[in-house]
């Protein structure tokens, strides 16, 4: 029975329906089963889809502040839940669940809101950290959201910690693989501590102490304690020689496990091993075994590990109604943590509903979880952490005498080359094949390919342009059993770029994997993937058949939030996924990034221009000219015929329609490519190769009178004089919102990663016959704006009158307008302004109001044929605080033009009671538990979507509209 008062708080807040639980809401038994846990037990948890978590504790009196700091360094230690609400008969008290927490004061320092149990707080809490909010992640543009940072959360802080423990011991001369190893073992023991796997009185036993710390401070017991770990799982599972360090060097681990400082000062030792997850500590791969040559300097080293957020999207996907007796195999297995993910899941799985038996796990260990990677001490941690894991799981796992393990090395992991034939794997494993085969194959780039691959690749004909990956996903499929499924994070340019390489062994390799899902995650690289060299994408394959007779690549586009990089997490709406044919995609392979940053239309509209209109290339060769790049700094040949012509370079004021006057002239008499004189003559076309925020991912394209020399930053066409009115047609398109949508679906790197278009980009643009443009009247209207007097910046007006000219000399429809216009409002989404923009709320009077003006004409063109039925449109005005916002379109008698009108409304939940009726599905509970909603009553439609702006688009309504009549049609 749930307490009153905690069931109030619950109710208000979303968490708690009518019919009972929320979706992901667990309470009593079920909520304390959802964790591991030493003394918290929480009255009820709710976990999203992002898999964070909010913990609710309900104390009929209110509890002390050291009960409080108890509870919240268990939840700190898991480190999935932001928030602790703590809620009495009186009151509910919020808490920091990602910050350290404190040797004193703790409760009182991450304290973060208080509120009374009545109606008015209650709607507070609700709008703050109630259930719509944490879904659609409202709640981290919102006060309290923005004190809490997952970068003071348990990982984070473990990582630090231990980074700095390794130069600590590196820094006293230690051999930096063995303090990897040290550090590994310690962790392992005291995990195992923590468990009361070896308890106190074992330890006593064995090496007269009581404690680990207290066994490290004394280099005899600690080799007792070593030996006995290297017994009983299997040799030495961390980097390094194995032996026992010196006793300076245990005392500093026995130090950091003490939280001692270097004045013998102790303070809080935050960290509970029993509790913080097993795939957390197997990330920790790259700072325990890449080596770190600025240790030595005590210089802050970066620490890179696989995201747990990626390794539970790709899982989630390929163990989708999974049986449990898969084999699963990562190639590049590094510290394993795709295999501790996988052992948990079929563990689970197989175990059902029913218990846990230490037989059945070491039986999945033993015999379904496979790895390999090229570097010994990575295979090491691998063990480390899948020994680990089957502790955790295990049911009852004591006496510390019971516990030895079989041998993984050499029996499910491997070191090796992966391109050496055969292969440790192979030989390891007989040419077995296997069910599931996930991982994150590097992404890394050599002139030089070994030997191996080398030859690989010419017997095969399959390789990658600018990397390893595609010739992974190959191997991979020789390792596969018939139906097996794919999960590999790859890197995203060799599916992005125009390198014939690479688009051969696409189209090879894709068919073969078929169905095939892409998620690209080029949005997320700064967090994500914070040195890469490239952005991201998630190769799916053969996990699920396509829907329908037609063979469909869906293609996911994981928005950029304001919250990912806090919360390390993200979410992807149903408008994040449009979908491409194959047979299309092998005609078009150059339309596959359009199908992830556009839509059907903008495919539609790409045919459409692919089709009717030559590339500029083409068109500046009517003309004896081509774009060429700028020359090379440097030394290295004769450069004095350019000496004294003006110098144009990035930081010299260039911008849209203007070239700068007063340009220094070139005094250097030598460069490292120096190009033809030619290719600086007047008059000249110019385009800027970067793309900067100032002109919102427009291109900046200007026509110059003067001889000028440029850098390899800018791409230059020539031109003769009496052709000087085509230079600056052709300028104004490629300042236009058209080139920039255009560049947006199709340029190599602009809109993915990289601000910039290169000068293939560029040639490929679609431009209108040039002299036929230039005897219109849009062509006149585009050559008198552009050379208009601009100065370094174009008025807002001139480039709306430019956009319009460009519009009509293409004679694009309405509907094409509109994506063209949006095309250039998400180019600008690059940049953080425009990121920031994109998750702005809408306005109801703005983009609501437009959006649902665009639906309803877009559904009146359908009304039209009958002339019996209008479609009027209510816009709720809600408070700009609400996570949610609402348009409900209704079908009235009478040929009339739709009407939009904007409803006030204060109380978001409310308004979903009221106007939820008889739609399908029910209205609430859609609009809460999805991102995105189109509910369906007998004469209207209910339209619901996060407040963020990127989902209120035109361009997004057209397609809604569609939808919406593409849904009606099927119900008949």
């Amino acid at each position: 029975m749930i307490p009153q008062p905690l069931c109030d708080v619950l109710e208000a807040t979303g968490y708690l329906g009518a019919s009972g639980p929320a979706p992901g809401v667990s309470l009593e038994r079920d909520a304390r089963n959802a964790r591991r846990s030493r003394n918290f037990q929480p009255s009820a948890a709710w976990c999203g889809r992002s898999s964070l978590r909010v913990y609710f504790k309900y104390e009929p009196i209110a509890p002390s502040p050291q009960a409080v700091e108890r509870w919240r360094r268990e939840v700190w230690n898991e480190g999935v839940a932001p928030m602790l609400w703590v809620v009495s008969p009186e009151k509910v008290d919020v808490y920091n669940g990602f910050a350290r927490p404190e040797p004193k004061g703790d409760a009182k320092t991450h304290w973060i809101g208080r509120f009374k149990q009545n109606g008015s707080h209650l709607r507070k809490l609700d709008l703050a950290a109630g259930r719509l909010a944490m879904e659609t992640g409202r709640f981290w543009q919102d006060t309290m959201g923005e004190r809490i940072n997952r970068n003071t959360g348990v990982d984070r802080q473990l990582l630090h910690d231990l980074a700095r423990l390794a130069r600590d011991l590196a820094g006293t001369g230690m051999d930096r693989s063995d303090a990897q190893s040290l550090i590994g073992r310690s962790i392992f023991a005291q995990y195992l501590v923590d468990r009361r796997i070896v308890t106190a009185d074992f330890l006593g036993d064995m090496c007269d102490r009581t404690t680990l710390s207290g066994v490290l401070r004394q280099r005899a017991k600690s080799e007792r304690l070593f030996d006995w770990l290297r017994t009983t799982f299997n040799g030495d599972m961390f980097p390094g020689n194995g032996g026992v360090p010196g006793s300076r060097h245990l005392r500093r681990v026995a130090k950091f496990l003490d939280a001692e400082d270097s004045k013998g000062q102790r303070t809080l030792f935050p960290y509970q091993f029993d509790i913080i997850p097993v795939e957390l500590i197997s990330s920790i791969y790259e700072q325990f075994v890449q080596p770190d040559p600025r240790a030595a300097t005590g210089t802050k080293a970066d620490v890179h590990y696989t995201r747990l957020s990626l390794v539970s999207l790709v899982l989630e996907e390929v163990l989708h109604e999974c049986t449990g007796h898969e084999t699963v195999l990562d190639l590049t297995c590094g510290s394993g943590v795709f295999l501790v993910e996988a052992l948990r899941r079929l563990v689970d799985k197989r175990a059902g509903d029913g218990p846990r038996t230490r037989k059945m796990i070491r039986e999945t260990l033993y015999e379904q979880v496979f790895g390999m990677d090229i570097s010994d001490a990575a295979v090491q941690i691998a063990a480390f952490s899948l020994y680990l894991t089957a502790l955790e799981l295990d049911p009852k796992p004591e006496p510390p005498g019971n516990l030895k393990f079989e041998p993984l090395i050499e029996r499910t992991l491997f070191t090796g080359d992966m391109w050496d034939e055969p292969s440790a794997l192979a030989q390891g494993t007989e040419d077995r094949k296997f069910d599931v085969i996930v991982g994150n194959p590097p992404w890394s780039y050599s002139r030089t390919p070994p030997p191996m691959l080398q030859a690989r690749r010419a017997r095969t004909n399959i390789r990658g342009s600018r990397g390893v990956s595609l010739d992974f996903v190959h191997l991979a499929t020789e390792y596969a059993s018939p139906g097996a499924r794919f999960g590999l994070v790859l890197g995203a340019t060799q599916f992005f770029g125009r390198n014939p390489t690479s688009r051969h062994a696409l189209q090879r390799l894709i068919p073969e994997l078929f169905p095939v899902t892409l998620v690209s995650l080029s949005n997320l690289t700064n967090w994500l993937f914070p040195k890469a060299s490239m952005p991201g994408i998630v190769l799916f394959a053969r996990q699920r058949q396509s829907v329908g007779q037609a063979k469909l690549i869906p293609a996911f586009q994981v928005p950029w939030s304001a919250d990912g990089a806090k919360t390390h997490t993200f979410r992807i709406a149903s408008s994040d996924c449009t979908t491409l044919p194959l047979d299309y995609w092998r005609r078009r392979p150059e339309f596959l990034k359009a199908t992830f940053l556009g839509g059907h239309l903008d495919a539609d509209l790409l045919d459409r221009l692919f089709n009717e209109h030559q590339t500029l290339h083409q068109a500046l060769g009517c003309f004896g000219t081509k774009l060429s790049a700028g020359f090379t700094p440097g030394k290295g040949q004769d450069a004095q015929v350019l000496h004294g012509l003006p110098f144009l370079e990035p930081k010299s004021g260039f911008a849209p329609f203007f070239v700068p006057t007063d340009l220094p002239p070139f005094r250097a008499l030598e460069a490292e490519r120096p190009r033809s004189r030619k290719v600086y003559t007047a008059p000249l076309l110019i385009v800027k190769e970067s793309v900067t925020g100032q002109y919102a991912g427009r291109v900046a394209a200007a026509v110059g009178d003067k001889d000028t020399l440029f850098t390899k930053s800018f791409f230059g066409a020539c031109f003769h004089r009496s052709d000087r009115d085509a230079a600056c047609l052709l300028a104004g398109i490629l300042g236009s919102s058209l080139a920039s949508w255009f560049f947006l679906m199709t340029a190599a790197d602009f809109g993915l990663w990289r601000r910039r278009v290169k000068r293939g980009d560029v040639d490929r643009l679609r431009v209108p016959d040039v002299g036929a443009a230039l005897r219109s009247d849009a062509g006149q209207r585009i050559v008198a704006l552009v050379q208009k007097p601009h100065g370094k910046a174009v008025e807002k007006e001139d480039w709306q009158l430019i956009d319009e000219a460009v519009l009509d000399l293409y004679d694009l429809s309405a509907d094409h307008r509109i994506v063209v216009g949006d095309g250039l409002t998400r180019a600008g989404w690059q940049w953080r302004e425009g990121s920031e923009a994109s998750v702005s709320p809408a306005q109801s009077g703005k983009e609501v109001m437009e959006y649902a003006r665009v639906f309803a004409s877009e559904i009146d063109g359908w009304l039209q044929s009958t002339k019996r039925n209008r479609l009027r449109a209510e816009v709720y005005d809600l408070p700009v605080r609400e996570p949610l916002r609402i348009v409900r379109f209704v079908l009235e008698a009478g040929h009339a033009p739709p009407v939009v009108d904007v409803v006030p409304c204060a109380n978001l939940r409310q308004l979903l009671d009221r106007i939820g009726g008889d739609l399908s599905p029910p209205l609430t509970e859609s609009a809460i538990g999805h991102s995105e909603v189109q509910c369906y009553g007998r004469k209207e439609i209910v339209v619901v979507k996060p407040a963020a702006r990127r989902h209120w688009m035109a361009a997004r309504a057209l397609g809604d509209a569609t939808q919406a009549v593409v849904d009606g049609l099927q119900a008949r």
